[in-house]
């Protein structure tokens, strides 16, 4: 009697542990953008805790000592946090503070025959008027530019596990100088954005020249308190007369880099 072959199984028919076997050898960006999206059962495969567990130890050996012992809850509602932390691979990896470009520029006005000063929110004037230059009496320029740890794949028990380093970058560059002051303040904030760590950088002149110029200030925070979930870049200038861009200055750059504590 003549045995035919059986059928190869199709996808939603191989066990749940074959079908997460096969997948985590697939790259993480397939995995959310192309695996996930195909039906419900590799949708919760790939959301799923087992399946990123079983991938965090080969794919980030280094890492897998520190973070083995602080993994997030299996029970987690949603998608597996570590699914993003696997994509975007922030530790030791340059994050940008505002990646969508979204910049809250604010300014001193200083108005009245008292020059009494007034704060102004200048990303909302120029989101309802779409002015792009403002007049010689605005003269001190805030901007500030926040990172979302979670957002870049960092979880709660890695951020509070004591375990990490986070340090701070700010570039600025113009095309001539001229006698400005400058000032930093970088803040760790919690999910309320109440003030856990801060740097102040103070104020300082740069001096007139010819070209461009540029300087950086650097910055770690070492022993951080549990709670950290936000970076906020305070920056602030003056000696402008409209916005700092039209006075030939390249925009200015804020880098996080988090790192494992040797």
């Amino acid at each position: 009697m003549q045995r035919w072959p059986q059928e190869a199984p199709g996808r939603n028919q191989l066990p749940i542990e074959m079908l997460r076997k096969v997948l985590s050898y697939l790259p993480p960006s397939t995995l959310l953008w192309h695996c996930r999206p195909v039906c419900r059962r590799w949708r919760d495969v790939v959301d799923g805790w087992d399946l990123w567990r079983s991938i965090l130890p080969w794919k980030h050996p280094d890492l897998w000592p520190v973070i083995s012992n602080c993994l997030p809850p299996a029970d987690d509602p949603g998608p597996c946090i570590l699914g993003r932390f696997c994509e975007r691979r922030p530790i030791g990896r340059k994050l940008t503070a505002n990646p969508a470009g979204k910049d809250l520029w604010n300014c001193m006005v200083l108005s009245g025959s008292d020059s009494s000063e007034e704060e102004e929110d200048l990303g909302a004037r120029l989101k309802t008027s779409g002015e792009t230059s403002y007049s010689p009496a605005y003269r001190c320029w805030y901007k500030g530019e926040v990172l979302d740890l979670e957002e870049e794949g960092l979880w709660r028990e890695l951020l509070d596990s004591g375990k990490i380093w986070i340090s701070v970058c700010r570039r600025w560059t113009e095309q001539q100088g001229s006698d400005r002051m400058y000032q930093l303040v970088v803040k760790l904030l919690d999910a309320n954005y109440a003030i856990l760590h801060y740097f102040f950088h103070k104020r300082f002149p740069v001096r007139p020249r010819t070209g461009s110029f540029s300087f950086r200030i650097m910055h770690a925070f070492t022993n951080i308190k549990k709670g950290v979930r936000f970076v906020l870049f305070d920056h602030s200038v003056e000696g402008y007369d409209s916005w700092p861009e039209q006075c030939g200055v390249c925009r200015p750059q804020s880098s996080v880099i988090v790192r494992i504590r040797p």
